[in-house]
């Protein structure tokens, strides 16, 4: 997908824009995470709530998806105080146009879920970066580096 221009996308979103079209003009770091309020989903929002002065600082927006409610999303960005907005995609429709619907298993069980994502969207609404099956450790600090080389 690098290289091409980003899927359109428009969602209901707690906190802020939940269209592509919003973030138009900026770079904007989209990432997919499972499920709201489970450990590793909170470590990832944490740590970019954690790096998201420096994304200010240097005009990149974040924005994260995954299929849980609007209300959800209220939440749990109460609860852990997460400055940028969460995407609903409860149908799974961006999940679908950005590949990361994908086939899972844990403990012998398959099952269809959200394999946790990031892309880096240029402020041309191209894809310049993306990480697949993200480890969660360190990973904000490696999209923001990539992201402030550009």
């Amino acid at each position: 997908m690098i290289g091409t221009p980003a899927p359109d996308f428009a969602m209901d979103a707690d906190g802020g824009p939940g269209r592509l079209a919003d973030f138009r003009g900026k770079p904007l770091v989209l990432y997919f995470y499972p499920k709201d309020d489970t450990s590793g989903c909170t470590s990832e929002a944490k740590a970019f709530r954690d790096a998201y002065a420096a994304f200010q600082t240097a005009g990149i927006a974040i924005l994260g998806v995954s299929k849980d409610s609007v209300a959800s999303h209220a939440k749990f960005r109460a609860k852990h105080a997460l400055p940028f907005p969460l995407g609903a995609d409860p149908d799974g429709a961006v999940c679908e146009a950005y590949g990361v619907w994908k086939k899972k298993s844990m403990y012998g069980r398959e099952y269809m879920g959200i394999e946790r994502s990031t892309f880096l969207i240029g402020a041309d609404g191209t894809i310049l970066a993306e990480w697949r099956k993200v480890k969660v450790g360190g990973h904000a600090e490696a999209v923001l580096k990539a992201a402030t080389a550009r």
